[in-house]
């Protein structure tokens, strides 16, 4: 598994990596925190979901594996029963 630090010196924690899980825990803080930020947004599921994936269009496996993001994502909103 290749690490890739989002910014040199973050604590390991909040490094990215190149794979599935980091990017479905980086999907679910996204969405909570627009949640939190905008909980009168009024958007469509589907526009959220967009507008989320946009959001995280620099994580090292969304640019790696679009497509394959984009169904962890869905299916992370399944399994949150969103």
């Amino acid at each position: 598994m290749r690490e890739v630090p989002a910014n040199p010196g973050q604590p390991l924690g909040e490094r990215l990596f190149n794979n599935a899980d980091s990017f479905a825990q980086a999907f679910d803080e996204a969405w909570r925190l627009h949640e939190r930020q905008q909980p009168d947004h009024g958007l469509p599921r589907e526009h959220k979901l967009a507008l989320i994936l946009e959001t995280l269009a620099e994580h090292p496996f969304r640019r790696s594996e679009p497509e394959l993001a984009a169904q962890v994502a869905s299916f992370r909103l399944r399994l949150l029963g969103l």
